[in-house]
């Protein structure tokens, strides 16, 4: 059953070293994510899932120990998903889950076993809300962390350029993840999601499979769209 879920997003620049120069205008989100995380351990979980979006279809699984990267961005860093030493050969995380696993080693997560899930940005949302049904049935206490950015479209110079329905898809993207709205979360338009470059809809989805009937109250911890891309922080308790 699922007992608490924390929602981050993912651009290797929350990691100060990757922003260098830039890093002070992510502090509010790292903050954040942080607050998002201490909710996860709280709840004290049996296990925590790390979900989040990667290329092609998916779903790819990656065990406690995968190694993850940030030298694809010029810096000298590696990070591992959990606590366990693992094998220093593929599979790598992805973006999405060495991010992840950076705000786990920064806030020495050793609350509970963790595993990895790729879901592809292409993945069905009825597939989606079906993985969450399953991973929640697979433990009396499971935890998410949702790993993914709201629309890349909110500026003239946001990755996917200016498009007048981002802000509204944010808008209520950022009222469903702290309103724990399940419903909302499983009818949002996939491909809008996908014009608008919205890499956490196949991860918020999953959520609200895992969701479904667990009685969960949400709190927005953060939303905001620098480099205009929207990122939310939310968490589920």
């Amino acid at each position: 059953m699922l007992v608490a879920a924390a929602v981050c997003p993912c651009p290797p620049l929350l990691v100060p070293q990757v922003a260098a120069g830039a890093a002070p205008e992510l502090d509010a989100a790292r903050a954040a994510c942080t607050d998002a995380l201490g909710v996860l351990a709280a709840a004290r979980p049996g296990r925590l899932v790390v979900v989040g979006p990667v290329g092609g279809a998916g779903p790819a699984t990656y065990p406690e120990g995968t190694l993850g990267s940030f030298r694809g961005y010029g810096v000298d860093l590696d990070v591992r998903l959990g606590a366990a030493e693992g094998m220093d050969t593929d599979p790598r995380l992805p973006y999405s889950l060495t991010v992840a696993a950076w705000l786990l080693e920064r806030t020495g997560w050793s609350d509970a076993p963790v595993e990895g899930l790729g879901v592809g940005e292409s993945y069905p949302p009825e597939l989606c809300t079906r993985t969450g049904r399953d991973i929640a049935a697979r433990d009396e206490r499971v935890a998410l962390l949702l790993m993914g950015d709201a629309s890349a479209c909110r500026t003239l110079k946001a990755p996917g350029y200016l498009d007048e329905r981002a802000a509204p898809f944010d808008a209520e993207v950022a009222r469903a993840l702290g309103a724990a709205d399940v419903t909302a979360l499983t009818t949002l338009d996939a491909g809008l999601a996908h014009e608008l470059k919205a890499s956490g809809r196949a991860p918020w989805q999953v959520l609200a499979g895992a969701a479904e009937g667990a009685d969960l109250g949400g709190s927005l911890l953060y939303e905001d769209a620098p480099y205009g891309v929207g990122y939310v922080v939310a968490a589920w308790s």
